[in-house]
């Protein structure tokens, strides 16, 4: 492995990659993230590389395990190049047809594409995929094409072409300017201006000339895994960013905060530290630049208040991680008392493009106010579900029903959920919300690191606020008084209010609890932490007067106000619920009307699901009828 040491031979090595490479070699991808693990895709990959073998294809084929490719539900995936043939849900009893068929002959196996399950569709490559159609993806679409575990691979597809310029062709203040045209704001949730940390970063004294670059990779939103997939599939592409944010604010030491659960990001994220040294692009004197800086991986502890910027920084230095008041910003006094940039996994991995193609470029991308793509995990009651990277603008109709392919089930959709579980619900109303950082926030919810749970009308909102902040009351770190106190008592108010013990001037009281938490509170977490319960009660009021006033649930969530019962015009007396009933609590004669005894009745709902004749009512049918 050669240390490079100038521009001139990192574009020798680049040139001698790409002369190795047969053009008229077919290569196939297999879908390596952590979602297709979970599927068993290293199964898929070793059958598909003995079948390669057997055949004798191993001149003419290559097999890479990549990254995440985005259609996380319908894995394993694997992709066929130069056809773009894409399948979906491969096993390893498939290993034999697709190498045979497909790579062989350039046969293609119907059973293995994706159908479009509203227009019954088939698509036979991934550009036809509805999932994939409105997508545009500039930050992670090399996911899916590079192994991440060989940086020839990131050198091959243009990797560091923007770190020689940004060390070579520009200097400190040139790279924050081009930031600064290119509207970059932070993907971490908050979406400040990138550029403000980078020049306050800069400007502010040391004390001994030290400053620090972090890199905030504990994601832990629940349901959100972009940045997780992309240091897996990716990692150069942030260690890319990061040497170039160093550049820009004069610093040597850099740190990548993992989430302890991120294995396999930790993994590859190592691989890629040990090549960019071994060859020049990280350590002392990089590329002959004279600029030194290197990284470090410090894995998280498993606490959502590590997300956190203050917090995350007390944790790197071996303390408790627990915010401070911001009376003085982490880019002037941060980790070990200097100045200290932190950015996001996406906000770094959007740097090298930006450096590369332009800020002009860039900001063609998006909307006035928010420029360039954002991933989101989109997840919930949708056909498609997994990461997907729009440009800035899109409207929620388009997420849901182009990309996501509509609703579940014929059900009808209700709200989605943006932003993790600080983020607000938005009704089906704002369906043509744009999604930016500025209309989110007018709407009551917020950007977030990228989470988006769609809900259909099975969703109670009211179980909802409960559930998130339930999940926020137990990640909070309990430091200061509102957050503390204020959300421990508003998640008992939300639960009186699910199981029949809510009164009227809750709704008043937890509203003003809410503004109080948000004011108040010492960080980010308590300070966005009431929005479930906010966006809730600002869009689904009447949900919550059913609850309170009527006490009776309209989604059929919340068991302590619903009750289940026989309709005498429609039982058959099949007795198909009295046998599954796992309580047996259902009682009747073949042929006769059935009881169901609410004292022995757990509202498991399986007598519901299994009545073929919808003879099974639930309170809230009936009080609507009555």
């Amino acid at each position: 492995m050669q240390k490079l040491r100038s521009i001139a031979e990192l574009e020798r090595l680049r040139s001698r990659i790409l002369r190795r490479r047969n053009g008229t070699k077919k290569y196939v991808s297999v879908c390596g993230g952590t979602g297709c693990h979970a599927y068993k895709c290293q199964d898929v990959a070793s059958a598909l590389e003995g079948e390669i073998r057997r055949q004798d294809m191993g001149s003419r084929v290559e097999l890479k395990v990549t990254g995440c490719h985005g259609f996380c539900e319908r894995g394993p995936l694997v992709v066929i190049y130069p056809e773009e043939t894409f399948y979906q849900r491969v096993s390893p009893a498939d290993a034999v047809e697709i190498v045979s068929r497909t790579v062989g002959k350039g046969e293609v196996i119907e059973r293995l594409l994706y159908v479009d399950p509203q227009k019954n569709r088939v698509a036979r490559s991934e550009a036809e995929v509805p999932f994939y159609r409105k997508q545009q993806r500039i930050v992670f679409g090399k996911n899916g094409l590079i192994d991440p575990t060989n940086i020839e691979d990131y050198i091959a597809m243009g990797g560091y072409t923007a770190l020689p310029k940004a060390l070579f062709e520009m200097d400190p203040e040139g790279i924050i300017e081009e930031i600064k045209e290119s509207g970059l704001r932070g993907r971490g949730g908050a979406g400040f201006p990138t550029y403000q940390k980078w020049q306050t970063c800069r400007s502010a004294p040391s004390r001994d000339g030290v400053r620090y670059v972090i890199c905030n990779a504990d994601e832990g939103d629940p349901g959100a895994y972009m940045d997780r997939s992309l240091l897996e599939g990716n990692p150069h592409a942030i260690l890319e960013g990061m040497i170039i944010g160093a550049r820009a604010i004069d610093a040597h030491d850099g740190y990548v905060y993992v989430r302890m659960e991120y294995p396999l990001a930790v993994k590859n994220l190592g691989v890629a530290l040990d090549q960019a040294r071994q060859y020049g692009l990280l350590g002392q004197n990089i590329l002959g630049s004279g600029f030194d800086f290197d990284i470090k991986i410090s894995r998280g502890g498993g606490a959502f208040i590590c997300g956190e910027s203050t917090a995350l920084m007390a944790s790197l230095e071996g303390h408790i991680g627990e915010p401070r008041q911001k009376h003085i910003h982490t880019a002037l006094k941060g980790l070990y008392g200097r100045p200290t940039n932190l950015n996001n996994v996406e906000t770094w991995a959007n740097v090298p493009v930006i450096i590369s193609r332009g800020a002009k470029w860039y900001s063609k991308i998006g909307t006035e106010g928010s420029k360039g793509t954002k991933i989101f995990s989109l997840v919930g009651k949708v056909h498609n579900t997994g990461l997907v990277e729009v440009p800035m603008g899109i409207t929620l109709r388009e997420m849901v029903y182009d990309i996501g392919g509509g609703m579940r089930n014929g059900k009808k959709l209700k709200a989605i959920q943006t932003g993790g579980p600080s983020g607000g619900c938005i009704p089906e109303s704002l369906i043509d919300l744009p999604v930016d950082f500025d209309e989110l926030t007018k709407a009551g919810s917020m950007m977030g690191s990228g989470g988006m749970i769609v809900m259909d009308e099975g969703t109670c909102m009211v179980d909802m606020a409960r559930y998130f902040t339930k999940f926020l009351t137990e990640e909070s770190c309990g430091k200061c008084v509102p957050c503390r106190e204020g959300l421990d008592r508003m998640l008992d108010m939300l639960t009186d209010i699910t199981e029949g013990r809510g009164s009227e001037g809750d709704l008043d009281l937890l509203e003003e609890l809410g503004g109080v938490i948000k004011e108040a509170s010492l960080c980010g977490l308590g300070g966005t932490a009431p929005n479930p319960l906010l966006s809730t009660i600002r869009y689904f009021r009447d949900e919550y007067e059913a609850h309170v006033v009527h006490k009776h649930c309209p989604a059929g969530v919340c068991k302590a106000l619903i009750t289940y019962s026989v309709d005498e015009a429609k039982c058959t007396g099949c007795r198909v619920c009295a046998r599954e009933c796992p309580e047996g609590a259902i009682s009747g004669e073949k042929k006769k009307l059935h009881v169901i005894d609410p004292a022995k009745c757990i509202k498991c709902g399986l007598c519901r699901d299994l009545c073929k004749f919808d003879a099974i009512l639930v309170s809230w049918e009936r009080w609507e009828y009555d």
